[in-house]
């Protein structure tokens, strides 16, 4: 277990960091981090919470955040690490080892450096320190006076230690490491003198005068811009030292040449001979090998595949590949891509390119029968040239040096496909600068990237028009020609993949009279597609199978879990959730699986399966299925919950746990509202999709918990189409006999119906909500309810039914003490008052509600609530109060993006005036509404 200040605030741990939630809490943990042992008073935590007026609540909250907190630290076993959250009197304090903290490291780091004697051991001793920083200290935290004070000081040793590191580069005479070191820092900070003095000499040392110069002049220029001042005296000496004139050069390394390295006179082997051997003649080889009459070209490509088609962007991206010297061309792609066809066809484009002959070897890296050795592929190759059988070395080192001097001055094309890994293809590559190796493989081959500059071209699956032209060139064009959508529901079936293609129009061609349309219906059935894709020993399970056999056991296990994932994408905390490990396990199994192409990175963390990979993952282990269900399901519920958390820090939990509920290792940490709502928002349909799999397995308990948890994202869009995943959330609490569950579906559904227009349906819907609250003794969902309804009613013209249930609604949360249910029915009583005619009475409440919160976090509501404040004050006659705070709602809802509440303050404000940047910021608000959907 870690605690990090230096970057963003976090606790890590073996499963990764803990979902600290919003940053209220990660504030309060900050604050007992910067007096790690020592009791800090409520006093001290409410002024580093809040700013000038904290909320009346203040204590509670902080109480709330201190539960939360302690809870998770006992989830992760804090105990066994010596790490406890205590209470004394009234303050709170974090006992924890000194060495789990990192500013304190990094202060011991540098203890040590000022200990040592040697500046090359003080260089290594900063640089550790200095890797620490992850970032701007005490990141993620909420911008109060103390916590920025406290990052301000931090920072400061951060640079000071940065200047130290660059003294200590100079003491050594690396001048250039030093202005590397300094000039990132000085544009981060361009009016810090000592950075930038230390810059002008460290460029000035290492003989870049004029750009010392150009620093001095622009430092100075910002200086007496912003501040009216000149230079200071270090950095004026520092100028003055530049103009006097450069020191005399650092000793520089010795010259190799003259230090005992190879000559070109005197007695011994002239340059450019071998062994005594001939110039350019290797040992042991006759330089006639292959005959007088000079080699001809070898060619042992195999025939290219029938039927090729499209790929033109990877052709031409693989010829530019193919420029410059000795050049190395990776392609790479999963099994079935078409690699090899690539290959075959770009290398028979252009036999003109490779006069001196085309080699080519399998090496069958992902077989069953066996990789060849080095050898045995060097010896092909040096026959193909020419050499004879009795002058192939014995051993592979001396034939690859036998290979290399071969091709020195050739130019030779060499086709490597099939390659396992970067050991394998470096004893083949040629030595010539004018041949090309073309290499073909499963995996990326990050290695021979590394060592050789190998240029990578990634091979993706086919666009449904090269599909189906694929399909003509094997089936003809009349065939095609005559089922057109057909064919291309073919090809989109078989996921472009072009060995299922081929393999598609294989049963095709054997059979004339089968329809494409009958094909396509046996291949739609998910439970046999595979099947229908394996003709003798080639197909889609051939190929993916030899490529699992290669893997890791814990790569395998991962990848069948990843079959029944219910969703379309997946990132590390999904997949270990699936296989029932940890994120820091799943993440390394799935860049083995990356590595073999066998799942694809859409997006930094962000994972797919091709739809044939995933019916083959499901394949490997279907007994596993119900669990892996269960966990992802478990999985999702854990993160929306800390994403409703994050978002809506102040909101009441929407329901208990399931009995039988799982946590997962590790959930995922939000570090604010916009980070929680963008999951939310991108992870929409995955979750409707694993509800819809929750429903479909029987486990209603999870379905509707997962439709509800995504309500802070539902209140930010309402009318984005909500209806359909909350009906099935419906039928899932019904389905459980739940009058809690089916009373807070109900709540949320009716509401949307409502802001739909859809005030009849919205009525039934929310009719009996009330009473099943009741029944199951929740009075914040009765509550919740029955502001709903009264939403409702005054939408139909019934203002004083709406407010006196909004007044019911209102006496149950001050009953239950609940604050955020309080302000939520003030809220809507306001704005019903208003609409009623009384003003003054909705001010009022407004007042009220302010006094109780909200939350920095909360935008929405108080958008709404300076909104109806300032209709008010209009309705009241204090125009000016009026239009002040309606401009702040639309200002904080479109820095929020909450743009239903930009576009109801700036109508309002239209009303009364019209000026032509009010306009202006209500066409972009209506704009981007559209744009949403």
């Amino acid at each position: 277990m870690e605690f990090r200040l230096l970057g963003t605030v976090c606790v890590d741990t073996l499963a990764g960091p803990l979902p600290l939630g919003p940053a209220k809490r990660r504030s309060l943990l900050a604050a007992l981090l910067l007096r790690a042992n020592t009791p800090v008073s409520v006093a001290r935590l409410t002024d580093c919470l809040w700013d000038d007026a904290p909320p009346l609540h203040a204590r509670t909250v902080i109480q709330g955040h201190v539960s939360r907190l302690r809870a998770l630290l006992t989830g992760a076993d804090a105990e066994t690490y010596g790490v406890e959250l205590a209470t004394l009197g009234d303050a709170y304090v974090l006992r924890v080892p000194e060495t789990l903290l990192d500013s304190h490291r990094f202060e011991e780091l540098l203890m040590v450096a000022r200990e040592q004697r040697s500046p090359a051991d003080s260089v290594l001793v900063l640089k550790e320190a200095l890797s620490l920083w992850e970032g701007p200290a005490l990141t993620g935290t909420y911008p109060s006076a103390p916590l920025q004070a406290a990052a301000h000081a931090l920072e400061e040793s951060r640079l000071t230690t940065v200047e130290q590191l660059a003294h200590a580069y100079a003491v050594l005479g690396e001048h250039h490491r030093a202005a590397a070191v300094l000039r990132a820092e000085a544009v981060a900070h361009p009016m810090r003198e000592s950075l930038a003095a230390a810059l002008l000499t460290a460029l000035h040392r290492s003989g870049r005068q004029s750009e010392a110069l150009d620093w001095f002049h622009r430092t100075r220029r910002l200086l007496a811009d912003e501040l009216g001042i000149g230079p200071g005296r270090e950095l004026a000496d520092a100028y003055a030292q530049i103009l006097r004139g450069a020191p005399e050069p650092e000793p520089g390394p010795p010259d190799h040449a003259a230090a005992g390295g190879a000559t070109t006179t005197g007695d011994g082997a002239g340059a450019g001979t071998s062994c005594g051997a001939g110039a350019g003649t290797p040992c042991g080889v006759a330089s006639g090998a292959a005959g007088s009459g000079g080699p001809r070209p070898a060619d042992l490509l195999p025939r290219a595949p029938r039927g090729f088609q499209g790929r033109a962007a990877e052709l031409a991206a693989l010829s530019r590949a193919a420029a410059g010297e000795a050049p190395v061309c990776l392609v790479t792609g999963p099994a079935g891509v078409g690699k090899t066809a690539l290959a075959l066809h770009w290398a028979r484009r252009s036999p003109a390119a490779f006069p001196d002959g085309r080699l080519f070897a399998d090496l069958r890296g992902f077989g069953d029968t066996g990789r060849p050795t080095s050898l045995e592929v060097l010896r092909e190759f040096l026959l193909a040239l020419g050499v004879a059988p009795r002058r192939v070395p014995e051993s592979a080192q001396a034939a690859a040096a036998l290979f290399r001097s071969l091709t020195d001055r050739r130019s030779l094309l060499v086709v490597l496909d099939n390659a396992r890994d970067s050991a394998q293809v470096r004893p083949l590559l040629p030595g010539g600068t004018g041949c090309v190796t073309l290499v073909t493989s499963r995996h990326r081959l990050d290695g021979l990237i590394a060592s050789d500059a190998a240029r990578p071209v990634p091979l993706d699956v086919l666009e449904p028009p090269d599909g189906t032209a694929l399909l003509a060139g094997v089936l003809g064009e009349e065939r095609v020609l005559a089922e057109p959508v057909a064919a291309r529901r073919l090809a989109e079936l078989c996921g472009g993949l072009p060995l299922a293609l081929r393999v598609t129009a294989a049963r095709l061609a054997g059979r004339p009279h089968r329809t494409l349309a009958g094909t396509a219906d046996e291949l739609a059935d998910e439970r046999s597609r595979l099947t229908y894709l394996d003709v003798e020993d080639t197909g889609v399970s051939a190929a993916l199978r030899l490529t699992v056999q290669q893997l890791p056991p814990d790569a395998v296990h991962h990848f069948a879990r990843l079959g029944h994932h219910p969703g379309s994408h997946f990132d590390r905390y999904t997949a270990a959730a699936l296989a029932g490990s940890d994120p820091v396990v799943a993440a390394a199994a799935l860049e083995r699986l990356a590595a073999a192409h066998l799942v694809g990175e859409t997006s930094p963390g962000r994972w797919v399966l091709h739809d044939l990979v995933r019916l083959y993952a499901r394949g490997l282990d279907p007994a596993s299925g119900p669990d892996a269900l269960l966990g992802v399901l478990d999985h999702c519920i854990a993160t929306a919950l800390a994403a409703a958390d994050t978002a809506e820090p102040g909101g009441e939990p929407c329901f208990v746990l399931p009995d039988d509920y799982r946590r997962p290792a590790a959930v995922r940490d939000f570090t604010d509202r916009a980070e929680a709502m963008n999951w939310l928002a991108t992870e929409r349909e995955d979750l409707s999709l694993a509800a819809a799999a929750a429903r479909a397995a029987g486990l209603d308990d999870r379905a509707w918990r997962i439709i509800l948890l995504q309500w802070p994202h539902v209140v930010w869009r309402a009318r984005d189409g909500w209806a359909p995943a909350l009906e099935l959330a419906l039928d899932a609490a019904a389905a459980r006999s739940d009058p809690y569950a089916e009373s807070r579906v109900r709540n949320l559904l009716g509401w949307v119906l409502s802001e739909e227009g859809r005030t009849t349906d919205a009525e039934m819907m929310l009719a009996p909500s009330p009473g099943l609250a009741r029944r199951a003794g929740d009075r914040l969902g009765e509550a919740t309810a029955l502001i709903n309804l009264a939403i409702v009613h005054a939408e139909q013209g019934g203002p004083d039914e709406a407010m006196e249930g909004c007044g019911r609604a209102l006496a149950l949360a001050r009953q239950e003490r609940d604050a955020h249910t309080e302000m939520l029915a003030l809220q809507h009583l306001a704005r019903m008052q208003l609409t009623a005619g009384r003003p003054r009475d909705a001010l009022d409440s407004a007042r009220t509600a302010f006094d109780l919160g909200p939350e920095h976090e909360e935008a929405a509501r108080r958008v709404l609530l300076l909104a109806v404040s300032g209709e008010a004050h209009l309705a009241l006659g204090t125009e000016g109060e009026g239009v002040r705070l309606l401009d702040l709602a639309a200002a904080e809802a479109e820095r929020a993006g909450y743009d239903e509440g930009a576009v109801g303050s700036l109508e309002a404000l239209l009303r009364v005036t019209s000026g032509a940047e009010y306009v202006r910021r209500y066409e972009q608000a209506l704009r981007r509404l559209a744009d949403a959907g």
